[in-house]
Formats: C-alpha cells, structure tokens, sequence
C-alpha cells in the first residue's frame, strides 16, 4: 500500500514538474478583452451614479466587477486549458491560481482594510488595484509568453500615474480604474492572441 501511495505521490511530482515548466495557454483573449469591456460599464455606472462616489461602494462595486471577471475569466480558461493542455490541465489551471493568488489576496483585504480604518485613504484605491494586477502578472511570467512582461509594466506605470494623479484631489474616479483597466486588458489581449499564433477559433 505505501508503495502505491509512493508511486501515486511521484506521479503527481512530475505532473507538476512538467505543467510548471509548460507555457499556459488557459488564459483566452476573449474572456480577457471581456473584462476591460465590464470595467468600462462598471465606470460608466459608477459616473452616472453620484451614491457610487462613497468608498464603501466604490470598492464594493468594483470587487463586484472584479469577481464577475474572474468567473468569466476562469470558464474560458478551463475550456481551452481542456483543449491545449489535455492531462494536464487540472495541475496547470491550479499553478496559475495559486501564482496569482498572493495579488488577489491583497486585492481584497486592502479596500476593506482602508475602508474600515482610514476611508479617507480610499482615494489610493485604482493605483494600488494595478499594482496589484502588475504583481500578480510578474509572478505568473514563468509560465505566460514572455511578451505579457509589457502588460504587467503597463499596469505598474498606469498604478503609479494613478496614486500620482489621485494624490492633487483625494477623490475616488471611476475613470482611475476604468480607463487603465480597458486599456490594460486590451493590451493583454492582443498580446495573447499574437503571442497564439492562432485565433481563439483555431486553438
């Protein structure tokens, strides 16, 4: 039995060996260009509703939006991480959750730590949400195209713009996440359809 066991445990140590030295093809440019679309709609919703401008549901409107996208996100990638990746699909999908993880943490209890505590600081917010995608991008490079190395600079200098410009007023601007994000998400878009080869129908 322990020899089963033993045999069963290397098994999955080379799957994972293999997936964590494959480039991951899960993330799709659809799902990707989708969620720069739904930060623009969450942008235009929160400008069109003065209540939005209140930090509580400022960032809860947009950890909504955020969760929205990581569903959209997560059905896309586990189709095509089924269809490039086969076997390994499981253990490549649960590689690059647990890569992101760490920023998708902090995503979280950041806003609700600012919130609760010093919600005048909420205004930091935008900046500190691309930095935190930036993050979670770099961490994630090993097994992405090396090209998303320029999405994850633009969310680090489109972060640091952001706290930059927010600093003058102190307000919450929906446009500080909106903007940054359509165009951030447009970029790695196009970065992973080129980087394909192919386009998502032909995969």
């Amino acid at each position: 039995m322990r020899d089963i066991d033993k045999a069963l445990a290397d098994i999955c140590e080379i799957r994972s060996q293999i997936a964590s030295n494959t480039a991951f093809r899960g993330y799709g440019p659809v799902a990707i260009s989708i969620t720069g679309i739904l930060a623009l709609i969450t942008a235009t919703a929160q400008t069109l509703l003065p209540i939005a401008g209140t930090p509580l549901l400022y960032c809860g409107e947009w950890m909504a939006t955020a969760v929205v996208c990581g569903a959209v996100v997560r059905i896309e990638m586990q189709g095509r991480s089924r269809r490039l990746h086969s076997s390994l699909a499981d253990t490549m999908i649960d590689q690059a959750i647990e890569q992101f993880l760490p920023a998708t943490a902090a995503s979280f209890f950041m806003p609700l730590l600012l919130v609760h505590f010093v919600p005048e600081n909420t205004w930091m917010m935008p900046g500190l949400w691309q930095l935190f995608v930036s993050l979670g991008i770099y961490a994630s490079l090993h097994n992405l195209p090396r090209s998303m190395f320029y999405a994850g600079a633009f969310y680090l200098i489109s972060g640091f713009t952001c706290l930059l410009w927010a600093s003058q007023t102190h307000e919450l601007s929906p446009w500080l996440m909106g903007v940054p994000f359509l165009i951030g998400q447009a970029l790695m878009a196009t970065l992973l359809y080129f980087a394909a080869g192919e386009t998502d129908g032909e995969d």
